[in-house]
């Protein structure tokens, strides 16, 4: 049966129970996809669904991205097969001989509109500040301020969606859940250690007078302290060192697939 197009969906019913969320935690390359349908859908709705294509462009565009990647076409077409497996996303057809996909993610994570806006933003930036937060999210769905967020942030940790990575109060940094564990054991190891910052100012930093400049090196509301390029260019590379290890477990369970693949061929050839 042929899925009619459809545009940004609609968190379900208010009427009936929402379906019990179906999330795992998932690879950087399916959360980048994932962010970048919610993003497309919410923000150009007229180019929603999306092609593969269109799709990979999302994943490595540079502006609103953190860590910046580079993911190839067929990539990103295994995570869209993968995605729609988990039902994540859906296959869209009556465009022709393009195929293009929409996501789940309402029914899939269990949350609203704005909900959604704020973890379409921890996927494809991951940990930020509360004030990070709020104005990244605000160009998807309005946002007032923090105190129109906090109650959000509230919800979304009730879900099992969001995670504390520093003490709440100023500066207070979260994280979505989806990391896989060992991501998220190294993320929290480096919080513990000190050894991250959010790569942006607070919200509250960002109007502080030009006479009161941040000074580097020096720890503000209860961020640890980002002591200039040198710091900024190790958390980059971190970020980039998470993105490899999960390609390569990725790759090892794509090996492991072929090696299985080739001692059933030859077994059925008599080899």
């Amino acid at each position: 049966m042929t899925e009619l197009p459809a545009n940004e969906p609609e968190p379900p019913e208010e009427q009936t129970p929402p379906p019990k969320p179906r999330w795992v935690p998932l690879s950087p390359t399916d959360r980048r996809v994932l962010g970048v349908l919610v993003e497309k859908a919410k923000t150009t709705p007229e180019a929603y669904p999306m092609s593969a294509n269109a799709v990979t462009t999302g994943c490595n565009q540079k502006s609103n991205r953190s860590p910046v990647m580079q993911i190839e076409s067929d990539q990103v077409e295994e995570s869209l097969d993968r995605l729609r497996q988990l039902g994540a996303v859906g296959l869209i057809e009556g465009y022709g001989r393009v195929r293009k996909y929409r996501h789940y993610l309402y029914e899939w994570l269990g949350v609203e509109k704005v909900e959604l806006a704020v973890m379409a933003e921890l996927l494809l930036r991951g940990d930020q500040t509360e004030g990070e937060l709020r104005a990244r999210a605000s160009r998807m769905e309005p946002i007032a301020d923090l105190a129109a967020l906090r109650p959000v942030l509230d919800s979304l940790t009730a879900k099992g969606l969001l995670i504390s990575l520093t003490p709440e109060g100023r500066g207070h940094v979260v994280t979505h859940a989806l990391y896989r564990p060992n991501e998220l054991e190294r993320l929290r190891a480096s919080y513990a250690a000190g050894h991250l910052a959010p790569s942006g100012p607070d919200e509250e930093e960002v109007s502080r007078p030009a006479a009161m400049p941040a000074r580097p090196g020096v720890a503000t509301h209860g961020v640890p302290a980002d002591r200039g390029p040198l710091d900024r260019e190790v958390q980059e590379l971190r970020s980039q060192l998470v993105q490899v290890r999960g390609d390569v477990e990725n790759l090892s369970l794509e090996f492991q697939r072929l090696q299985a693949d080739f001692q059933r061929l030859r077994a059925e050839l008599g080899g």
